[in-house]
């Protein structure tokens, strides 16, 4: 039985309407600019060098910066491309990119109210598209990113 929607005002867009997302593979969210930033988990990284057959000074080097704040991020390209991103628009990480990446556009910051859900969907061709999601699979995606993040 699918879940019972939340009509109430207070209540996160998803809880309210149905979520349709289908990714197309458009690479839209794999680029972004000087604002956007790839956050990674203290596992991430060591994930990353081990799929790459690379060292720790070399996905330093090439691949991953650590912010002042100690914080650890993927790098972009000139353009705002994540590094990751190949002229295909693929990402070169795939089985192991990070929950960030995985969990798009299912970010509380997204999913929470309709106005930023429609302002996502003017980057991502793949929202409002596709399969609806259910609740629990959102509130799901949520509770790992927010796990993640302690």
């Amino acid at each position: 039985m699918p879940a019972r929607k939340d009509n109430s005002y207070t209540a996160p867009l998803y809880k309210r309407e149905t979520l349709r997302f289908g990714c197309t593979k458009c690479g839209a969210c794999c680029s972004g600019g000087p604002d956007y930033q790839v956050w990674l988990a203290q596992d991430e990284p060591g994930k990353i060098r081990e799929y790459l057959d690379v060292s720790n000074a070399w996905l330093y080097k090439r691949y991953v910066s650590r912010l002042a704040n100690e914080e650890v991020v993927l790098r972009s390209s000139p353009n705002g491309d994540c590094v990751f991103l190949d002229a295909e628009r693929r990402c070169r990480i795939y089985p192991v990119r990070p929950l960030q990446c995985k969990s798009y556009p299912f970010w509380p910051e997204v999913v929470t109210s309709s106005r930023a859900w429609k302002r996502e969907a003017k980057r991502c061709e793949g929202i409002n598209q596709g399969m609806p999601v259910s609740v629990k699979n959102i509130e799901n995606i949520i509770a790992i990113q927010m796990k993640k993040n302690e």
